[in-house]
C-alpha cells in the first residue's frame, strides 16, 4: 500500500496571492492567556476559510469570490480564503488552529477530527440529497470498458486522503475483487481533474473521481466522453462537510450556521454545484469510518 503519511508543507493560496498558511492564521491569540485575547480568539475580526484543493487552486479561489462577499456581509468579518497545497496540509492546518472554517472532503474531515477540535455543521445539498457518488472511468482506446479490464492496469486516484477520488473508488474495486498492488497499480495525482485527464490521455488506463466533478469537466469540454467511459459507480457518500472550530463564540457559530443554511444565492452556490446547504453532524460520517475499516486502512497513518 502506498504510504499515507502526512506531508508537513503548509503553503496555501490566499486571495492576495501565494503565502505561507502560517501567515494566514485566524487565531489572534496564539500565546496569550488574557481574557481579552481569549474573547478575540472566540470571535476573531478575521476568519480564515479553507477550501479543498480538489481542483486547480487558482480556479477554486477565483470561483469563490462570491462566497467571500457573502460571508463578509453576513458575519461582518474580514474573510481570508485559503486553498492548501494538498489535503494533508489542510488537516495539519486545522489541527494547529489556523483555520476557522473549512470545507473538507468526508474522509479528510474524519482524519482531521481525530486530531482537531472541530465540528461539521452543513453539507452540500443537491436535488434534495446530501449524498453523492464516485465513479471509476476507463480509457476507451485501451479497451477498458468494464471493471474486469482493470486487472494488471494502472489506476489513477487523486489525493490519498480523498473520499471520492481514493477511498470509495478503492472500495468499489475491492467489492469486485480487485485490490491495489495485487490486481492493479495505483498512482496518486492529487486532484480529480488530473485523474480524468490522465485517463483520457492514456497515462492511466482507469481512474477514480467524484461523479459531480467528472460531469462538470465534461460540460466544460475538458473531458471527451467518447474517450472516457464510466465503468462503475460507488454507493452513496455523505457530502463534503463545512466545519468550524468548536471553540468559536456560540453566537458567532449560530451566525455561521445561518449564513450557510439559509444561503440561496446561485452565484455563491454555483462553484459548489449545490442547490443549498443542509445541516449535518459527525455521526453522518460514520460510514466513512466503516469504509476505511473494510479496506484495512490505518487512519492513524494519515495524521502522524
Amino acid at each position: 500500500m502506498v504510504s499515507l503519511r502526512l506531508k508537513q508543507g503548509l503553503t496555501g493560496v490566499c486571495l492576495m496571492g501565494i503565502v505561507a498558511l502560517i501567515g494566514c492564521s485566524g487565531s489572534e491569540t496564539a500565546n496569550s492567556n488574557s481574557s481579552g485575547d481569549v474573547a478575540a480568539k472566540a470571535s476573531p475580526s478575521k476568519l480564515v476559510v479553507a477550501l479543498l484543493p480538489d481542483e486547480d487552486a487558482a480556479t477554486v479561489i477565483q470561483d469563490n469570490e462570491g462566497l467571500v462577499k457573502h460571508l463578509e456581509t453576513s458575519l461582518d468579518k474580514e474573510i481570508e480564503l485559503v486553498v492548501t497545497t494538498d489535503y494533508s496540509s489542510m488537516i495539519e492546518a486545522a489541527s494547529n488552529g489556523r483555520l476557522d472554517l473549512a470545507y473538507f472532503g468526508p474522509l479528510s474531515y474524519v482524519l482531521a477530527k481525530t486530531k482537531s477540535d472541530l465540528e461539521p455543521f452543513a453539507a452540500r445539498l443537491k436535488n434534495g440529497s446530501t449524498t453523492y457518488t464516485s465513479i471509476i472511468i476507463g480509457n476507451v482506446d485501451a479497451g477498458v470498458d468494464e471493471v474486469a479490464d482493470i486487472e494488471g492496469q494502472t489506476v489513477a486516484f487523486g489525493d490519498p486522503a480523498s473520499t471520492s477520488s481514493r477511498l470509495f473508488p478503492e472500495l468499489t474495486l475491492a467489492n469486485k475483487g480487485l485490490m491495489s498492488r495485487e490486481n492493479y497499480e495505483a498512482v496518486f495525482l492529487g486532484a480529480h481533474d488530473a485523474v480524468a485527464l490522465a485517463v483520457q490521455n492514456g497515462n492511466a488506463q482507469a481512474g477514480g473521481l467524484s461523479r459531480p466533478i467528472f460531469e462538470t469537466l465534461v460540460e466544460k469540454g475538458s473531458i471527451d466522453p467518447a474517450k472516457v467511459a464510466i465503468i462503475a459507480e460507488s454507493e452513496p457518500i455523505p457530502q463534503y462537510p463545512w466545519t468550524m472550530r468548536s471553540d468559536l463564540d456560540p453566537a458567532l457559530k449560530d451566525e455561521i450556521r445561518t449564513a450557510f443554511l439559509e444561503l440561496d444565492d446561485d452565484a455563491v452556490l454555483g462553484p459548489f454545484k449545490a442547490d443549498g446547504f443542509a445541516a449535518m453532524a459527525d455521526k453522518d460520517y460514520d460510514g466513512i469510518r466503516k469504509a476505511g475499516d473494510i479496506l484495512g486502512l490505518d487512519l492513524g497513518e494519515f495524521v502522524q
